[in-house]
């Protein structure tokens, strides 16, 4: 057994969404989720409380998935945490673009809430961080 998963950070910039994660995640799953709507938002506050694992929306304005992962991965603190993209793009060569750029898995929209939690958790399950 590893280490458990508790704290979860997620940049979401459309705010239904980003409610219903927090909901599936928080009440339905059980973890700590902190809810971001920009990736500059996430970056400032990453530090203040540490996630476990955090969820990243790709295509946002501003600061998208990909160049926040990439922020993520210059930095000492942060390359260590495992991030997942979550995505409405379907293509199979986009899905392993991700998984190149360093990211543990994808998770595609239109998600269904009740799973979501135990999707996360299988991921989370399925990563090696001992």
């Amino acid at each position: 057994m590893g280490m458990e998963l508790k704290q979860i950070l997620v940049v979401e910039d459309e705010e239904d969404i980003r409610k219903i994660i927090g909901i599936a995640l928080g009440q339905l799953g059980g973890f700590q989720v902190d809810l971001f709507a920009s990736a500059e938002d996430a970056l400032q506050n990453i530090d203040k409380n540490r996630p476990d694992l955090i969820i990243l929306d790709v295509m946002m304005p501003n600061m998208d998935g990909p160049s926040l992962l990439a922020k993520l991965k210059q930095s000492n603190d942060t390359k260590t945490i495992p991030v997942i993209f979550m995505t409405a793009k379907v293509q199979p060569n986009e899905v392993n673009s991700y998984l190149n750029m360093g990211v543990v898995d994808v998770i595609m929209k239109p998600f269904d809430p009740v799973e979501l939690p135990k999707q996360v958790q299988a991921i989370w399950d399925r990563l090696d961080l001992s």
